[in-house]
């Protein structure tokens, strides 16, 4: 039985999808201010900036950020060849059935993505991967078998599934940034599509989502997907019902048959993995950051002092709480 979440500063466990916050820190801070060898510092101090808001605001005992160890991971685009293909550097090269490319990142960001990871370590906060597997997939395993409540602050919807209320589980939701993140617990996710969390996933094979490279079922949007998973809960009932010829499917049982093949093998991938081995790392956050002196350093080598400064500030008030 997990402890209820009463507020701000209580034990609960904030996983980070580093990703997707360095990802929108990147492209909302303006790239000015570099680092005094000429690299550019706006993903890290909005990433650092991004990580006080949520600490100061929400006031977590422990944090872990999730990192992709594989960001399109084989056994994905096995079942699903459309898989994030959009996002490859070199789309021909995997289209051709050669080494995968790797995710076209924007110039500028790749060489902070080791920085904003120094800065993790020299404040003590912990960062964890697992191989052949998404930050996604780091996330959902962490917060299955955490034992407090947890929050994953993501912009990435897909994380929706993982919302329970019973368990204590919501998603800190950073569609419009950070500072007007949506907290997403199960009434806001069934007020916002007509669902509830464990139809997510099947609500998002049934709608598609091209962010994903997921085609969806031709002809069935997101309204349509949500009202037949309200009408028969889940997706595999739903396409037993088509194949009975039930009377309700007339306007989209040739729609769903047409897509079965798809929608055998589309439900695993869009799930995320809940049970993969995982190291042991210390969730806890610091008070006081354990590495002052190589955070002075990097704040003078990147010229980041002010945004560690304020990360520092954010840990120190978890003393008070």
């Amino acid at each position: 039985m997990r402890h209820h979440r009463k507020g701000a500063g209580h034990v609960t466990l904030m996983l980070v999808d580093a990703a997707s916050l360095y990802f929108r820190a990147f492209y909302g801070v303006k790239s000015a201010m570099p680092a005094p060898d000429g690299t550019p510092t706006n993903a890290v101090r909005g990433f650092l900036d991004m990580l006080s808001t949520l600490i100061t605001r929400f006031r977590p005992s422990d944090m872990v950020a999730c990192v992709d160890a594989d960001w399109r991971p084989a056994w994905r685009v096995a079942l699903l060849p459309s898989y994030k293909t959009h996002r490859l550097a070199e789309p021909d090269v995997a289209a051709s059935g050669g080494a995968p490319a790797g995710e076209a990142e924007p110039p500028g960001l790749a060489e902070q993505v080791p920085i904003i990871f120094e800065a993790l370590a020299a404040l003590g906060i912990a960062t964890l991967d697992a191989p052949d597997h998404e930050a996604d997939d780091v996330i959902a395993t962490l917060a299955e078998h955490a034992a407090i409540p947890v929050d994953i602050v993501t912009g990435d919807r897909d994380l929706f599934q993982l919302i329970d209320d019973a368990r204590g589980v919501r998603v800190l939701y950073t569609g419009r940034g950070v500072a007007r993140l949506q907290i997403m617990d199960a009434a806001a996710l069934t007020a916002r599509y007509g669902i509830t969390p464990a139809q997510y996933a099947d609500f998002a094979t049934l709608r598609g989502d091209p962010s994903d490279g997921l085609p969806g079922v031709p002809g069935i949007g997101e309204k349509t997907a949500a009202s037949l998973l309200r009408t028969f809960g889940t997706l595999d009932a739903l396409l037993d019902a088509a194949a009975e010829g039930d009377p309700r499917l007339v306007q989209v049982a040739a729609k769903l048959n047409a897509a079965r093949d798809y929608l055998s093998r589309a439900p695993e991938v869009v799930r995320t993995a809940r049970a993969l081995a995982l190291p042991a790392v210390r969730t806890a956050l610091p008070r006081t950051p354990p590495g002052s002196g190589t955070i002075i350093d990097l704040g003078i080598r990147w010229g980041i002092s002010g945004a560690l400064g304020r990360a520092t500030t954010a840990l120190s008030l978890l003393a008070t709480t």
